[in-house]
């Protein structure tokens, strides 16, 4: 059923710059990826929403979003494929032709060998007459038989064999023969699978490694309206996942296609030049297999296809979470989160699922088809035999050859699976790769100035937002700002600020009006060389994990020190670093400048964030500096220093400062107040206060209240700034005045220092005892599974019996004497044969259909499960490096998928292998335990090889794990941070280095591949070397007379087949060895049990009418678990009583958020303790102590879902409509929201990005009231808001904070001058503490801090 997408947003001038784009699913088509989940909602393959606008703005903003769709193509897997690549190609594609015709050739083999057979006496007669002369004779009359000795040797014979000239020795001569055939056609085999593995494993790899590469800089070359609907964890999952699909696709899975392919034309070959007449007869069933492979593959296609686009939402999802884990785990919202994460899971598994039936189905029909095939053959051949047409070598050649042939496309089906599930990964990567930019930064299109003045002017533009297109945002906006000038913009959250650096950045294009630098329109320019010259420092600063020198030298590309010495580029870092007030704290880091900052800067405080850019992008002195809220997370005597670096840098070049602080840009040469998009008033600080306007508004919203009384205590000298960090969690202190205390390691460093016992990894039982209690709600289908596919094999057995008594009725009734009786005897055969057929339809089918339900709700159980207890795991785990959040979003994706390779058909054929060993061992033992002992001890062979081959795959795959990790990990990295890439213009950069690390993990691998594919050729061999084994001994055998042809062709057929299956399932080995690594992963996870644990029922539980929301911190020493070597809070004491405001205030660095951390606990101190209400916080429940605490944080954490599912996460209960309402409303966010269309249900956007900064921080201050918690935590909570919005904020924190406890963490120090107490921080330490007064009164630390800030000194 089809069903519309409407799109509708807010056309009110007066909304937010980046107000959200409506969806409403008012139907979900069952092809469209649009979902809304509990709140939770995707964007993908919208109609057209710029339907309303003239053509010429639908086209601008259509160019900037439109992605078209790519169709899948195998052949465009090898897009990359060079000249070298192709060669090579062309020789595995040459060794898998000349596979796949050894099969025929057996064929031939197999078909005079019988003939050979079926030309023998019975087994009873040879065994009468062995050794002696004789004739069998029969006389009609009496209808009785008769032996005749003669011992002259003269016989005669009537109606009947003359064994005058019979002699055992030419057939035996004659079998040895033709068991050499096969031993040379194995090792052919052997031979030529070997160099078909290698090569399309090895090429495969190195063209899977070329799309990754070739994807990631497609992604980075994207404009930014691309990523507003596209979450980094969806690019995480196609680049670590997807592409492992794609990969399969093109590897030696394509080898076993064509040589199986190869089979099957071959085959129909053969068999017409045997016999044109019986073949024609036949080709009706092989053409239906050719259709069903055909139509199968393609459902399996579109169901995988739309499968992995139900996931890679959820794997944004994913990534949104674990990358805000401390948020998500402060409101005890993992369970909403999981379940958000299940909804979408919940897709993927529909569509999978029908993959999976489609893949039985496929299965069965081929089988059917391929039976009766046999059926026919039988049937007409007879026909055919006994009107003389045929000999028994012709018809069994033709039956051999086609049932070859088509038992090669039963075995293909799996291998099609996979490379039809490639395909449809490939289509959304291709579709990337394919999509021509909007602003392409790789274009070397555009005119490149010789010289730049810096001279920038905005000339009545119109801009529209691509994810808003109803939403005007600026209006025929002007503005001039001269070269050499700085230039500040001010005003309330939405204005247009942040639009204007976005323009200038080229991140966008206006609808209408010009951009213009120094006279040139910037659409005219080269968007790399453009932004080279602008230099970029965001609100919230990215860096990139890796050491703080490469990290600032990342702001010299572009220029011409890009390729300058070490030394050089080290003298101009070190600059950049006294300008930006970072070098201090640098000098006092173990090694200096080559300190790992970590993933995302995480091992950095804000502060020292914020300097760090800062000083990447002063380091080549650009001509354009855009700061925009540079300072926001500095404290104040920082942000005073920096201010004056700033104002320094600013001079001869052109500087635009977006900012909220007003005291960093009084010195402007121009101040810009802007609101809904157009300029209020313009001019200087001075200029506009004595306008008394709006900007003077924003200055008194700010001012801080002044010492009310004169002090006579003495100015006391700067000791210095805190230099303790306590996140960097290295030495960053030399200590002035404050002596370092002796936080007695035998306490806090020993018990870093204790020694994690190695842990063995889980065996394979264990893993599977792991799966099975996993997915035992779905034993059922299991068992029917199971079940299915042991009657497969069991059928398989059937058809050794069948073939056998077919044989035996060729060699008793082979003349023509008794061709009558040949067919009465033939014809059940192929009735037998099509009821195999039909046997096998039904097995098959059902075994694949089921396999796959309960693999695909296998792999759902594990993903959420995966997920579920990621959440819980402590916010410790998610500080280590191998934890990051580009390798927790690819695990999530591909250890789940790697254990669904183990379901479906993988199952069907290991299960069918199992009981073809098995039952058929102990039949052909029974049967005849000479040769069943003999042919079946050969098969262990290629067990033990597929085992070697399996154990050795399973620990190099988790040996090359780290490497795909660190690839995976850096790529999500880059995109997650893609505004700070395309600023720094660093996308050659990231290819080049992510080239680097995929070079190295294909190098690694070349080894293992050459080992894999070795051992592959040799169990392929094995089955004809088991052939050969089988006629020559076999020929004995029934030359002696010991065995019946029954007996031998019954045992010869279940072998083969026993064989052919095993070999079958240990191709894919590597698959199992996937699995198998990441069931173990996935095992340890599940059995990892955190110190903090939210999901405890332990611990005391204190009633919520209890709880005062008294806090007290009592000789607290605490380092971070990853650095334990450094100290960072020693042995702090501090009290907060119930309903009293408390303000932490101090240098970056010094402890202030740890001490957040710690009262949320985050972490257990070391040493020392932490109070509630006088009860230690670790005797009591987690969860149910989070629950009275709420956590505002400076860098505020929305999710991709609507308002109201965003503020009613902050409660633990559910809310109405009218306790979000209010929430919101003391969050003065309430009006703002009523201003959109579609007012709370109004969408955020993938982390918020549909709103701007300050709006995404009062939604997140309205999630922390609806909590209404006895504990109110704000950790710069007001950081993002501008002066007008932080005066109502404040006074509603202020209102909120009555009757509860709140501690605010301050640089703006005009938002905590209220307060009851201040606690001034300085290495992990109170330095002083007091009101406001008292603390000016004190004329200490706090004054210089107040003096910073102050906007005019009276």
């Amino acid at each position: 059923m089809t069903k519309k997408v409407s799109i509708s947003s807010s056309s009110d001038a007066d909304a937010d710059e980046k107000q959200p784009l409506r969806v409403t699913a008012e139907s979900v088509s069952e092809t469209s990826s649009i979902r809304s989940k509990k709140g939770y909602s995707a964007i993908a393959g919208l109609q057209d929403e710029f339907a309303g606008l003239s053509d010429n703005d639908a086209e601008i903003l259509r160019k900037q979003v439109h992605v078209p769709s790519v169709a899948a193509s195998f052949f465009r897997l090898y897009r990359y494929a060079d000249r070298k690549d192709k060669i090579i190609l062309f020789f595995g594609f040459g060794a898998s032709v000349l596979e796949g015709l050894m099969r025929p050739l057996m064929s031939v083999v197999f078909g005079a060998a019988t003939q050979e057979f079926t030309d023998l006496p019975t087994g009873a007669m040879m065994s009468m007459f062995n050794g002696y002369n004789k004739t069998y004779m029969y006389n009609e009359t009496s209808a009785s038989s008769y032996y005749q000795y003669n011992s002259t040797g003269n016989f005669s014979s009537e109606y009947g064999y003359d064994y005058e000239s019979f002699d055992n020795s030419l057939f035996i001569s004659s079998i040895s023969r033709l068991a050499l055939y096969l031993a040379l056609i194995g090792l052919a085999v052997s031979i030529l699978t070997f160099i078909k593995s290698y090569i399309f494993i090895d090429r495969a790899e190195i063209l899977s490694s070329r799309i990754r590469e070739h994807y990631l800089a497609a992604t980075l070359r994207q404009n930014i309206g691309y990523f507003d609907k596209l979450g980094a964890g969806e690019i995480t999952t196609r680049i670590s996942s997807d592409t492992v699909l794609v990969q399969d696709a093109m590897s030696e899975k394509v080898s076993y296609v064509i040589s199986h392919s190869t089979t099957f034309l071959a085959a129909t070959v053969v068999a017409y030049t045997q016999s044109p007449l019986l073949s024609s007869i036949i080709i009706g069933n092989v053409i239906m297999i050719i259709l069903v492979s055909y139509f199968g593959s393609k459902a399996i296609t579109k169901y995988s296809e739309r499968s992995q686009e139900g996931y890679s939402v959820g794997g944004s999802l994913a990534e949104e979470s674990i990358s805000s884990v401390r948020n998500v785990q402060a409101f005890g919202i993992q369970d909403r989160m999981a379940l958000a994460y299940d909804k979408f899971l919940e897709i993927s598994e529909k569509w999978s699922i029908r993959a999976g039936y489609a893949g039985g189905l496929q299965a069965g029909l081929t089988f059917l088809f391929a039976f009766s095939i046999d059926s026919l053959a039988y049937w007409q051949g007879t026909r055919l035999l006994t009107e003389g047409k045929v000999t028994v070598a012709i018809m069994m050649t033709v039956i051999m050859t086609l049932f070859q042939g088509a038992f090669a496309f039963t075995i293909i089906s799996p291998y099609l699976s996979n490379i039809s599930t490639g395909l449809a990964a490939s289509t959304k990567i291709f579709a990337t790769i394919d999509r021509k930019s909007a602003i392409d930064s790789s274009s070397e299109e555009g005119e490149r100035l010789a010289d730049v003045k810096g001279d920038i002017e905005l000339r009545n533009v119109r801009f529209i937002y691509p994810s808003r297109p109803n939403v005007t945002v600026l209006r025929d906006f002007s503005l001039k700002i001269p070269a050499g000038k700085t230039v500040a913009l001010v005003g309330a959250s939405g204005s247009g600020k942040s639009t204007i650096v976005g323009l200038i950045e080229r991140f966008y294009n206006p609808l209408s009006g010009e951009v213009l630098l120094d006279g040139h329109n910037i659409l005219d320019l080269n968007t790399r060389w453009l932004r080279q010259k602008v230099a970029l420092v965001s609100q919230e600063p990215s860096l990139f994990a890796c050491s703080i020198f490469e990290n600032i030298c990342y702001g010299l590309i572009g220029t011409p020190y890009e390729n300058a010495s070490v030394v050089e580029k080290r003298e101009l870092v070190i600059e950049a670093c006294k300008q930006a007030n970072a070098w201090d704290f640098i000098q006092d880091l173990p090694n200096g400048l080559e300190t790992s900052v970590g993933e995302r800067g995480f091992l950095m405080s804000g502060g020292q964030k914020q300097r760090i850019a800062i000083a990447r992008a002063i380091v080549a002195n650009p001509r354009i500096l855009l700061l925009d809220e540079a300072t926001s997370a500095l404290d104040t005597k920082s942000e005073g220093i920096v201010q004056e670096a700033l104002d320094r840098a600013s001079k001869n070049r052109t500087t635009i400062v977006i900012a909220h602080r007003l005291s960093t840009i009084k010195d402007a040469d121009l101040i810009v107040v802007m609101r809904s998009g157009e300029i209020l008033e313009q001019g200087t600080h001075e200029e506009l206060i004595a306008k008394k306007g709006d900007y003077y508004g924003l200055v008194q919203a700010q001012s801080i209240e002044a010492l009310k009384e004169d002090s006579s205590a003495s100015e006391e000298s700067d000791e210095g700034e805190a230099l303790l960090d306590e996140k960097a969690g290295i030495p960053l202190a030399k200590y002035s005045t404050l002596t370092p205390v002796r936080t007695s390691k035998s306490t806090s460093s020993a018990i870093f220092r204790k020694e994690v016992e190695a842990k063995q990894p889980a065996s394979i039982l264990e893993v599977l005892a792991m799966l099975y209690k996993i997915g035992r709600a779905d034993l059922t289908s299991m068992l029917i599974g199971l079940y299915s596919g042991a009657i497969t094999g069991l059928a398989f057995i059937g058809i050794g019996v069948i073939y056998g008594f077919a044989l035996q009725y060729l060699q008793e009734y082979g003349t023509p004497y008794y061709y009558e009786e040949l067919k009465r005897s033939l014809y059940p055969i192929a009735g037998f044969l099509f009821m195999h057929g039909a046997i096998l339809f039904i097995t098959c089918t059902t075994g694949g259909c089921m396999f796959g339900y309960s693999s695909s709700r296998l792999v759902r159980r594990i993903r959420t499960l995966s997920f579920r207890h990621l959440l819980r795991q402590d916010i410790s785990y998610f500080d280590a490096d191998e934890h990051s959040v580009g390798a927790l979003t690819a695990g999530l994706a591909s250890e789940a998928q790697s254990i669904e390779a183990l379901g479906g058909e993988t199952t069907n054929k290991l299960v069918e292998s199992m009981v073809i060993f098995i039952g058929g061992f102990i039949f052909c033992v029974i049967i005849g335990f000479k040769l069943g002992l003999v042919m079946f001890g050969t098969i262990p062979i290629i067990l033990i090889i597929g085992g070697f081959r399996f154990k050795f795959l399973a620990k190099f795959v988790e040996q090359s794990k780290e490497g795909n990790e660190k690839s995976s990990t850096y790529a999500c990295e880059a995109t997650s941070a893609i505004r700070t890439v395309l600023s720094l213009t660093r996308e050659e950069e990231i290819v080049e280095r992510y080239r680097t690390n995929l070079e190295t993990v294909i190098k690694g691998n070349r080894v293992a591949n050459f080992k894999s594919a070795f051992l592959d050729g040799f169990a392929r061999g094995m089955q004809y070397f088991i052939m050969a084994l089988g006629f020559w001994y076999g020929g004995i055998l029934v030359a002696r007379g010991e065995y019946s042809l029954f007996q031998f062709f019954l045992i010869f057929v279940i072998v083969v087949f026993g064989s052919e299956n095993t070999t079958t399932v240990f191709t894919f080995a590597p698959e199992m060895g996937k699995a198998l690594n990441a069931g173990r992963s996935i095992k340890t996870l599940l059995e990892s049990v955190p110190e903090i644990d939210a999901w405890s029922s332990e611990g005391d539980i204190i009633p919520d009418e209890e709880v005062d929301g008294e806090i007290e911190f009592r000789e607290v020493h605490f380092r971070y678990p990853t650095r334990p070597e450094v100290p960072v809070l020693r042995g702090l004491n501090l009290s907060v009583k119930k309903g009293q405001f408390v303000a932490l205030v101090g240098s970056s660095g010094c402890g202030k958020s740890t001490t957040i951390g710690l009262i949320e606990s985050f972490y257990r101190p070391q040493r020392g303790t932490v109070f509630l209400d006088g009860r230690d916080i670790a005797t009591l429940n987690v969860s149910a102590y989070r629950n009275n605490i709420a956590l505002v944080q400076q860098e505020p954490v929305l999710y991709a879902g609507t308002i109201k599912y965003n503020v009613s996460l902050g409660s633990p209960r559910p809310v109405s409509d009218e306790e979000v309402e209010t929430a919101c409303k003391q969050a003065n966010i309430h009006n703002f929201i009523m201003s959109l269309p579609d007012g709370y249900e109004t969408l955020c956007g993938t982390k918020g990005t549909l709103l701007s900064g300050g709006q995404k921080q009062r939604i997140a201050i309205a999630r922390a009231l609806i909590r209404k918690p006895k504990v109110l935590l704000l950790d710069e909570a007001t950081s993002a808001l501008d002066s007008e919005s932080e005066k109502i904020v404040q006074a509603a924190l202020d209102d909120a904070a009555k009757g509860r406890t709140t501690i605010a963490v301050a640089h703006r120090l005009s938002t905590i001058q209220n307060a009851d107490v201040i606690y001034v921080f300085e290495n992990g330490k109170i330095l002083e503490t007091g009101t406001h007064q008292q603390l000016l009164a004190n004329r200490g630390k706090y004054f210089d801090l107040v003096q910073l800030q102050a906007l005019e000194k009276n």
